[in-house]
C-alpha cells in the first residue's frame, strides 16, 4: 500500500516535473520549525528531518556539526517528535536517522512516535537490507514508508530487491562516501539513477554530492528528483553562528533549486 510520500512524489513525477526534497536537522536552533516552514515556502515536495545521532556514519562534516549542536542543546528523538505534533505540514515528512535509535526504543515504539508526529516515512542508512525484515514489517503495519538506498556498487540483483522492498521512494546514492557538496556532479549519480529506475516503479531520487541547482538539473536528466542536505544545513549553521536568519537563507536557496528544476522540467 502506498503512503503519503510515495503518492506525493509519484504525482510530481507523473506531471513531468521533478521532485525536490531538502534535508534539515531536527532540533537545530531554538526555532527549528521555522527552517521546516522555510523549505515548504521555498517549494519543497517533501522534507527529510534528521534526528541527531552521536555517530552519524553517513554524514559529512557540516551535518555532523549540526548534529553536535543539536545534541548539546538537549535535543532528543522524543523532543523532535513533540515539536512536530504541533506543526501541520502541507507536504509529507520523513526522518533520516540511524538504526540504533529505532533498536533502543523498540520498533513498535519508534514507529508509534513517528506516527504521532505526523511523519510518513523513515530512512535508516546503517541497517542492512538482509537484516531489516523485522523493522520493515513493523513499519508497514504502522503505515510508515521505508525508504531504501541504491548504491553505485549495488549489483542488479540487489537493486531489484531494493526496488521491491522499498516504499516511498528509492534513494539513489550519487557517489561513494559521506554527504557533502561537490564541485561537479559525479558520473555515478547519473548511472545509479538510470540503473535503479530499471528495477522499480517508485520515484528514484538522487542524493549525496549535489551542491548547486545546475547539478540538480543535471541529475534530473535521468532521476525523478533530488535530495539536498549539506548545502541547506550549512546555511542553517551559519545563521546560528552569525546570529542571522538561517531560515530566510534556506527559503531563498530552496526557491533557487525549485526555479531551476521547473525551468528545465516544466511539466506536461
Amino acid at each position: 500500500m502506498s503512503g503519503q510520500i510515495q503518492n506525493s512524489l509519484t504525482a510530481v513525477r507523473d506531471s513531468g516535473r521533478k521532485c525536490l526534497v531538502p534535508y534539515i536537522t531536527g532540533g537545530l536552533g531554538d526555532n527549528w520549525l521555522a527552517s521546516l516552514a522555510a523549505v515548504i515556502d521555498g517549494g519543497a515536495d517533501a522534507c527529510e528531518i534528521g534526528i541527531p545521532f552521536s555517530d552519524p556514519v553517513m554524514d559529512g562534516p557540516i551535518i555532523q556539526q549540526a548534529n553536535d549542536i543539536a545534541l548539546e542543546s538537549g535535543v532528543t528523538p522524543m523532543s523532535i517528535a513533540g515539536d512536530l505534533r504541533d506543526f501541520e505540514s502541507p507536504i509529507p515528512l520523513a526522518t533520516m536517522t540511524y538504526y540504533n535509535i529505532a533498536y533502543r526504543m523498540g520498533h513498535e515504539r519508534f514507529a508509534n512516535m513517528l506516527n504521532e508526529a505526523g511523519i510518513s516515512g523513515t530512512i535508516l542508512p546503517d541497517i542492512q537490507m538482509d537484516e531489516s525484515a523485522d523493522w520493515i514489517k513493523t513499519a508497514s503495519e504502522n503505515g510508515i514508508e521505508n525508504i531504501l538506498f541504491a548504491a553505485p556498487t549495488s549489483p542488479d540483483e540487489r537493486l531489484a530487491r531494493t526496488g521491491a522492498m522499498a516504499t516511498g521512494f528509492v534513494y539513489a546514492v550519487g557517489l561513494l562516501g559521506i554527504t557533502g557538496e561537490r564541485k561537479e556532479l559525479a558520473a555515478s549519480a547519473i548511472e545509479i539513477a538510470r540503473r535503479a529506475k530499471e528495477h522499480t516503479d517508485l520515484p528514484v531520487l538522487v542524493g549525496v554530492g549535489i551542491g548547486s541547482p545546475e547539478q540538480a538539473v543535471e541529475a534530473c536528466s535521468v532521476a525523478d528528483g533530488v535530495i539536498i542536505g549539506s548545502t541547506v544545513v550549512r546555511r542553517l549553521v551559519h545563521g546560528l553562528e552569525t546570529g542571522t536568519d538561517g531560515a530566510d537563507a534556506v527559503r531563498e536557496l530552496i526557491a533557487e533549486y525549485r526555479s531551476a528544476l521547473d525551468t528545465a522540467f516544466p511539466g506536461n
